[in-house]
């Protein structure tokens, strides 16, 4: 039975709609939402070989079942479900979790809602033979919907489990690139999720422009952005960057309590959830003043991003957007290895990375046609020629018809000065 993962409906505008729902106006459609996942995920598995997707990551737990814990189970693999071809959504969740699923979440069989197994990341005892039940209860379950004896896709598991799975004579695949062929396209209510995420950090850069003055530390901004997002109605703020003066050359990727001096770039990159969607948001400052040099590092990461902005089309290829991008010799970096994640593209929704992924490093090799109804951010990177400072900019993008909508409306076009003397 094959079938054609179903196109992307009609993009609207893209609005930022209230948080809240209202009667007043066709905001979200959550119902609406978790048919429309259901219906690419049923589409991607039936153009597949499998039988059942078995998915422990939170991101696909969320998309096949609409059900999420908190940032308590990030890291757990102590929750999983299973969605098989003939189209029935299975969650295994921890302990009582299940019986308050059951209460609060009717478009699940209350049957098909289940305690979990887990060993707590390997801390319970293995002679225990937790994975082996979780398994048999797994396996019933395969043989009870008819697809028992087809393969089975898994994103990604503990190794008891994946020994167990093949021991119990489950022929296993990569299920990942399943659920990720699913998820690439995104629906109007996704989409007015993800600018909601994205509108929420343009408020939160706003503070951060006030806050941004000598003898603050990164990690202060770091602390504010987060009170200001979980007061907004982040469900998870999941990282945030704060990179300044010397730390800026090379990027680092974190955060540190290091104080900010006059004149000194730095930048940040606001990582979030807004019911699960999530941004990548990076803006570039200076503090106080400015130099030639951070200025002249901020129009070339602006022309570089002008130049992907405008070639970002449907039917483009991931190949065609890198080539425009500096090659890693050009910005002082060795190789496209070292230089990853600098001149970059990377799909958002559920989770931080997902298709299409733009870089130097994979697009020229093996390139993915862009279409309509992607949502992804476009990063770019520059140090300066003082050697300390550098610039790091980025947009996320709905893919339209003809082009793209900037979803991050905090100002960009030019080196933004706070405080200025």
């Amino acid at each position: 039975m094959a079938s054609s993962i179903p196109p992307v409906p009609p993009l609207p505008l893209t609005p930022a709609p209230g948080r809240m729902s209202v009667d007043f106006e066709e905001r979200v459609n959550f119902a609406r939402l978790r048919e429309y996942r259901l219906a690419r995920a049923q589409a991607a598995i039936e153009a597949s070989d499998l039988g059942a997707l078995l998915v422990f990551d939170n991101n696909n737990i969320r998309y096949l079942t609409g059900v999420a814990i908190g940032e308590w189970t990030r890291d757990k693999l102590c929750r999983y479900a299973l969605y098989t071809r003939t189209g029935e959504v299975y969650l295994w969740d921890f302990g009582s979790a299940a019986v308050h699923h059951r209460m609060y979440c009717p478009w699940l069989k209350p049957e098909h809602v289940i305690a979990s197994y887990t060993t707590m990341r390997g801390a319970t005892a293995p002679a225990a033979g937790l994975p082996a039940k979780a398994v048999a209860e797994i396996s019933g379950i395969l043989e009870d919907s008819g697809v028992g004896g087809m393969p089975v896709g898994v994103d990604f598991a503990e190794i008891p489990t994946l020994f167990e799975l093949q021991h119990q004579s489950i022929e296993v695949r990569d299920g990942q690139q399943v659920m990720l062929d699913a998820r690439q396209i995104k629906s109007p209510d996704e989409i007015a999720l993800l600018s909601t995420a994205a509108a929420m950090v343009d408020g939160v850069y706003q503070e951060i422009t006030d806050a941004l003055r000598p003898g603050v530390r990164e990690n202060e901004i770091v602390a504010l952005a987060n009170k200001r997002l979980y007061e907004m109605g982040s469900d998870d703020v999941e990282s945030i960057n704060a990179v300044s003066g010397e730390r800026c050359n090379p990027h680092p990727h974190n955060f540190s309590d290091r104080m900010i001096r006059p004149g000194e770039q730095a930048f940040f990159d606001i990582m979030h959830s807004f019911n699960g969607y999530r941004t990548c948001y990076y803006r570039t400052f200076a503090v106080g003043s400015a130099t030639t040099a951070q200025r002249d590092a901020y129009r070339r990461a602006s022309e570089w991003m002008d130049a992907a902005l405008t070639a970002i089309k449907p039917g483009v290829s991931t190949d065609q957007i890198a080539r425009l991008w500096p090659a890693a010799p050009e910005f002082g970096l060795p190789d496209e290895k070292t230089a990853f994640g600098l001149q970059f593209g990377h799909g958002l929704g559920l989770a931080l990375h997902e298709r299409p992924i733009i870089s130097r490093l994979s697009s020229l090799d093996a390139p993915m046609e862009i279409r309509q109804g992607m949502v992804f951010a476009v990063e770019t990177y520059c140090p300066a020629a003082d050697g300390i400072s550098a610039a790091r900019l980025e947009e996320e993008v709905v893919v339209t018809g003809d082009g793209v909508d900037i979803i991050t409306r905090f100002p960009s076009r030019e080196l933004f000065v706070t405080n200025p003397y």
